[in-house]
């Protein structure tokens, strides 16, 4: 009876015995608040995102992060980044041309630290962005093995982080390779079809952090026609959309294949909102050996916020809100919405109750989701909202939010309103402000003492 675990569904011949749930997570980058066609951008082809929502539950107040670390400290911990020290960006180069020293604390038990200890299998494939050092890596925080970039993005066919004079960045179980000219999410997604073949008779937690659809906007070229209509930047970052969408597709084809899918706990998510950056190119005599001023950015953004301001960077709606959608066809209820505000910390103890494993012995700042999944009219579990990055922060208390640099209050906004987040009622109502400012200074006295 190895790796079976007890449900609670009796026959009368006496308990049925089902094997322990697979986990596996998707994590996109840069991919902004509704685009995905099941979101409501019906410009946008994303088969794979629309049958998750089919098959599961699809969350319309899903916030991750204003940019990439902190909203992949907050899924791999359960707790807010301040906890872990990840506080700005994190070392990207393993052999430090970038100077940074600032590493997720390996103290931290991630979800993968969690799962293995209760005997899953353990993978990540792509991106990892918690730090480069020597013991931060994956292998040293709980995964059994890791394939693609320790760093915020590559270029996609020479593998080079190429912000600065750049620097290689592609590594398998921490050693560094060599594969010019592949195209980066087709090596990924190809190790995670191999893993699945070879892991399919044991659980196993598969983390896959894709690095698309962030720019360098290099697409998969059979969507060039598809979208040949539509306007730049919608165009090529809509392509992007796909390609991404298109590599999620042949993970779960994989599953189906072997009869993996009902018994699957599949988690899907964006880090942030879109991009909206532009004007980068290649430097002179960069480490990779691209052309100077070779362009490489977003083309200003081209996604779809609807009524939501804001983008990747920023603590509106557009930079924080994300798509997000969980489906467990063996449990969960299927093709059902949820509108309560729920983080991406709330994962790591989703997955844990779903699981049977007891939650580490740490403050988590994350609450399941499935209450909510299972009384559609119950409050959201969180009575506030954080964020913090660098200098700038952000708290949201009903349906206000707050918005601060340092210890100064800049801007605060009202969700509720037909054009959310367009009006500063900063000098309009200073005892909400000082309350919430409040909330926030209290927060940040409890996050930093860990």
């Amino acid at each position: 009876m190895k790796n079976l675990i007890l449900i609670g569904l009796l026959t009368l011949g006496g308990p049925i015995l089902a094997a322990p749930p697979n986990v596996v997570v998707f994590l996109t980058d840069d991919q902004g608040t509704l685009d995905a066609n099941c979101y409501g951008s019906e410009d946008l082809y994303t088969p794979a995102i629309d049958d998750l929502a089919k098959t599961g539950v699809r969350f319309t107040q899903a916030y991750a992060h204003t940019v990439c670390c902190p909203a992949r400290a907050l899924l791999m911990t359960g707790r807010h980044p301040q906890r872990s020290g990840v506080v700005h960006w994190t070392q990207g180069d393993r052999k430090g041309s970038d100077s940074r020293n600032r590493n997720m604390a390996a103290s931290e038990i991630t979800i993968a630290e969690a799962l293995k200890k209760a005997g899953y299998a353990t993978a990540i494939f792509g991106k990892w962005h918690l730090g480069a050092r020597e013991g931060h890596d994956p292998l040293a925080q709980g995964f059994d093995h890791h394939f693609g970039h320790l760093g915020g993005f590559i270029d996609n066919y020479n593998h080079f982080f190429l912000h600065g004079q750049g620097f290689h960045d592609l590594y398998e179980d921490n050693v560094e390779i060599f594969r010019r000219d592949s195209y980066f999410p087709d090596l990924m997604t190809g190790r995670a079809l191999d893993y699945i073949d070879k892991q399919k008779d044991r659980p196993f937690f598969l983390y896959v952090a894709f690095n698309i659809p962030h720019y360098p906007e290099q697409h998969d070229r059979k969507f060039d026609e598809r979208y040949r209509d539509l306007p730049m930047p919608r165009q090529s970052y809509a392509r992007m959309i796909s390609t991404t969408d298109d590599r999620m597709l042949q993970i779960l084809k994989k599953l189906e294949e072997h009869k993996l899918r009902e018994n699957t706990i599949v988690i899907f998510m964006s880090d942030n909102g879109h991009s909206t950056e532009d004007g980068a190119r290649i430097r002179k005599d960069h480490k990779s050996g691209m052309k100077e001023g070779h362009y490489y950015h977003a083309f200003g953004g081209g996604g779809n916020t609807g009524k939501w301001r804001g983008a990747k960077g920023s603590y509106y709606e557009g930079g924080l809100r994300v798509p997000a959608i969980i489906s467990y066809p063996a449990r969960l209820p299927k093709g059902e919405v949820r509108d309560q505000a729920i983080t991406a910390a709330d994962w790591f103890p989703t997955i844990l109750e779903l699981c049977k494993i007891k939650p580490p012995p740490v403050i988590l700042d994350g609450h399941s989701v499935l209450p909510l999944i299972q009384e559609p009219d119950a409050p959201s579990r969180h009575r506030t909202l954080h964020w913090g990055w660098g200098n700038g922060w952000a708290v949201r208390k009903g349906n206000w939010k707050l918005i601060g640099n340092g210890n100064s209050p800049r801007f605060l906004g009202n969700l509720a309103e037909e054009n959310p987040e367009r009006i500063n009622y900063l000098k309009e109502k200073p005892r909400l402000v000082q309350q919430m400012l409040e909330l926030h200074q209290e927060w940040l006295r409890d996050t930093r003492s860990r």
